[in-house]
């Protein structure tokens, strides 16, 4: 059994997000609109992860679940042999997703008013859970150069003058594809300490650092940095995993820990999802293989739309992702508003996310899913050009 990443699959009437709901989310009617704005795979998950899985439901007893020791071990020797990194197991608490989990942080470790910095542009759902939970954005935008993005640290560090009480930190960057390298999340992790600053590090894309690329994790840094840090890790977006959810904090601050841990028994989230246990455990036990194999495609997408912008769409500029599968690309040269845009593009028949989605700083953006197909990125592009040439 293997994976065929050229296999078109029909998503449609799956119960998919980005396929089946674009009118109920975005207001659009979705006939025949191709959609590259939900960051999740159009691929099948790793074989194993897929016989593992039918194996559990053939099973057919579905009771209360827990991770057991093959759990653990598939987490750490994962990061060890892919990232260099040794986690300590009582470092790993899990939760039933990302944004549950950095929620419930921000809950703990703030109070209503607080500052919560974010790098921008930036994921809108760092906002969002921020936001309703009654704490303040703070913005520390990114610098751009021909396309290349760095962080402005002077800025930063006037963000945590102001009186920030944490940073929910993208690495690698969603939406604009940064591997940060160490020095950069060394600077980040040494100004968080030096103000007091607790430091929540989304590190999801982690796995997806492209030829060329390395993920630095924060956990990478040297001990002394680690007394106010929290990573957040998934195996959603290597494996294609986003609805079977179960992800993990690694949190080195024992006495934090142990509140985290008290928080999501009160929440009632100290069980777990057999199936996303053992999904998760069979990729990390046997998918490394798969994965280079999917990282080898997904470079081959990113190069293709690379060359068919620089050739047929000259007036964009797209500068490949380091990590991850996301394309932003830069369409500002049009000298059009967003909403003229949106509107050319939902003509001809193509959805990406909009840039100004991860706040005004990607106004005049796009960010298109790579993770698809050959022949589906052949059509996006098609449709782009049809959308954006006169």
């Amino acid at each position: 059994m293997t994976t065929s990443f050229d296999h078109v699959y029909d998503r449609r009437q799956s119960g998919s997000l980005k396929w089946d709901f674009m009118e109920q989310k975005l207001g659009l009617k979705a006939n025949d609109l191709l959609p590259m704005w939900v960051s999740d795979y159009d691929f099948q998950a790793p074989p194993a992860v897929l016989e593992a899985l039918n194996k559990r439901v053939m099973h057919g007893i579905f009771g209360y679940a827990e991770r057991n020791d093959d759990y653990y071990q598939a987490i750490t020797d994962w990061y060890h042999n892919q990232h260099s990194i040794s986690l300590r197991r009582e470092w790993i608490t899990t939760v039933h997703g990302v944004l549950p989990g950095l929620s419930m942080l921000i809950q703990m470790l703030t109070e209503a008013g607080d500052g919560i910095v974010m790098q921008t542009p930036g994921y809108g759902s760092f906002r969002k859970i921020s936001e309703f939970n009654e704490r303040t954005i703070i913005e520390n935008p990114l610098l751009e150069s021909d396309g290349h993005y760095s962080m402005d640290l002077a800025h930063l560090e006037r963000c945590f003058q102001s009186g920030a009480k944490a940073m929910i930190f993208c690495n690698p960057h969603n939406p604009v594809g940064r591997a940060w390298s160490k020095d950069e999340i060394k600077d980040v992790a040494a100004l968080c300490g030096q103000y007091g600053v607790w430091l929540l590090s989304d590190e999801i894309w982690g796995d997806l650092a492209m030829p060329g690329h390395m993920y630095c994790s924060v956990l990478s840094l040297p001990e002394e940095l680690h007394k106010q840090l929290v990573v957040a890790t998934a195996p959603s977006k290597t494996f294609g995993l986003s609805s079977v959810r179960i992800s993990n904090f690694m949190i080195p601050n024992a006495e934090l820990r142990e509140q985290f841990v008290r928080r999501l028994d009160a929440h009632g989230m100290d069980v777990y999802n057999s199936l996303a246990i053992c999904a998760a455990t069979a990729a990390y036990q046997t998918s490394a293989g798969w994965l280079l194999e999917l990282k080898g495609y997904l470079h081959d997408n990113i190069n293709y739309l690379a060359d068919f912008i620089a050739t047929e769409l000259p007036t964009l500029a797209f500068h490949a992702p380091e990590a991850g599968y996301l394309a932003w690309v830069d369409c500002r040269q049009l000298a059009i508003t967003d909403k003229e845009l949106e509107q050319k593009l939902v003509t001809a028949g193509i959805m990406p996310s909009l840039g100004i989605a991860f706040g005004e700083a990607g106004s005049g953006y796009i960010r298109l899913n790579l993770g698809c197909p050959k022949a589906t990125l052949v059509e996006a592009c098609q449709r782009l050009k049809n959308a954006l040439v006169a």
